[in-house]
């Protein structure tokens, strides 16, 4: 199938999609619980909904399907693909394939493979974050490995224990409160 084709599909999918009626249960609108449930078929003997009769409810049908040869693509036009390894986007097209990554993956992988997908020109449906974002979260990340680094070393002379840690911050609360205290003074 060539792209004007599958172009031509498309299009056709939207508007059948549009036309296309919301199947409602079977006296939903009667009972509140049945209000949020599918569509079910109707199995009554005088149902005007088995029957097909103009005043039952638009039962599903396959005139109403899109067509065949794009079932299942993606609006883009591009087929959506599970993503979960690096390894995984060897095996794909990027004019023909788009990637979803997995939700089980982690921030520092999801960016790593959000990059690599992006350098070979996939489309990536679900990262989430505009590249600005991206950007910005991995040089936060950056700095708060250098952070760690920075307090590993002054931890040598810090106390270790929480009460010890507790006991510092409330020592240097009321030495900052005497220095804003002393700039009102002076200020009068």
């Amino acid at each position: 199938m060539n792209l004007k084709e599958k172009n031509r599909l498309l299009r056709v999918r939207t508007t059948k999609k549009k036309q296309r009626p919301s199947f409602a249960r079977f006296e939903s609108w009667r009972y509140k619980k049945l209000s949020k449930s599918g569509w079910r078929k109707q199995r009554g003997i005088d149902n005007k909904t088995r029957r097909k009769t103009k005043n039952g409810v638009v039962s599903p049908e396959p005139g109403f399907g899109s067509p065949k040869n794009i079932r299942g693509l993606h609006p883009s036009g591009l087929e959506d693909i599970l993503v979960m390894h690096v390894k995984e986007l060897e095996t794909l097209d990027p004019k023909f394939h788009a990637i979803r990554i997995a939700a089980r993956l982690g921030a520092r992988k999801k960016l790593n493979l959000v990059e690599i997908a992006r350098e070979q020109g996939f489309r990536v449906l679900n990262s989430g974050l505009g590249k600005d974002e991206m950007l910005d979260l991995e040089d936060v990340e950056e700095e708060e490995e250098t952070d760690e680094e920075m307090e590993d070393e002054e931890s040598e002379s810090q106390p270790k224990s929480k009460r010890d840690q507790i006991k510092k911050l409330k020592e240097k609360k009321p030495s900052e409160e005497e220095e804003t205290e002393d700039s009102e003074e002076v200020s009068e």
